[in-house]
């Protein structure tokens, strides 16, 4: 089984991360909206970060999944008992 989940992780904040910038982007120049934030956008900043954040996730996990298929598989030792047998 090869399932990195990094890759999962890095897709969903990467989602969460575009949706955020997107908002913050759309809604820059609202003063009233970020009056309690001292005037900091803190969608579009938080969705840049978690824009990053998840596309460094998801190309570790690819290049994790890479390193992964150029190794040779391993052996199976048959003399070792398998579990619940």
């Amino acid at each position: 089984m090869n399932l990195d989940l990094r890759i999962p992780m890095g897709l969903m904040f990467s989602i969460v991360g575009i949706i955020l910038t997107a908002f913050g982007l759309g809604t820059n120049h609202d003063a009233t909206l970020y009056a309690k934030s001292l005037g900091i956008n803190a969608n579009l900043w938080w969705g840049i970060v978690l824009l990053i954040f998840g596309q460094t996730m998801f190309q570790l996990g690819r290049r994790g999944q890479k390193r992964q298929a150029s190794l040779p598989p391993t052996p199976i030792d048959e003399s070792r008992p398998r579990m619940g047998h």
